[in-house]
């Protein structure tokens, strides 16, 4: 069964910087991480949840909200099935529990998928001030 994992989340100040990881296992036979296209969510209390980032991993292809352009920073390891959020410059209203989605149809435009084969639980993310 496909299941994506996050970790990472925690404390971290004004300023500071965090990286998540998004780890998949599970894949079927020949339809590895290069398959998907991952995205990266945010919700925080009280608020709708935001699609902050995605990464097709077969051509690199990436996308960043407005709200996280030149602040995070999106990488893939396909030999650890991983995606990796670098987050720098961190500012209290990042504080959100972040989770990643992975699917195999995706956006033109962005590279995004277009619906999710697989979700992760999520990880807190605290970013005081």
């Amino acid at each position: 069964q496909l299941q994506f994992v996050e970790s990472g989340g925690g404390l971290a100040q004004f300023g500071g910087s965090l990286r998540l990881a998004c780890t998949g296992s599970g894949f079927r036979f020949g339809f590895g991480l290069e398959s998907y296209s991952i995205a990266w969510f945010r919700q925080a209390p009280g608020k709708e949840r935001e699609r902050i980032s995605c990464i097709r991993i077969s051509d690199g292809m990436k996308y960043y909200a407005n709200s996280v352009k030149g602040r995070f920073t999106l990488s893939a390891d396909n030999s650890k099935n991983t995606v990796y959020l670098e987050m720098n410059s961190l500012k209290p209203e990042d504080t959100a529990v972040y989770s990643c989605a992975a699917g195999t149809r995706t956006y033109t435009e962005t590279g995004c998928p277009v619906r999710f084969d697989a979700r992760g639980q999520g990880t807190q993310v605290t970013v005081s001030s």
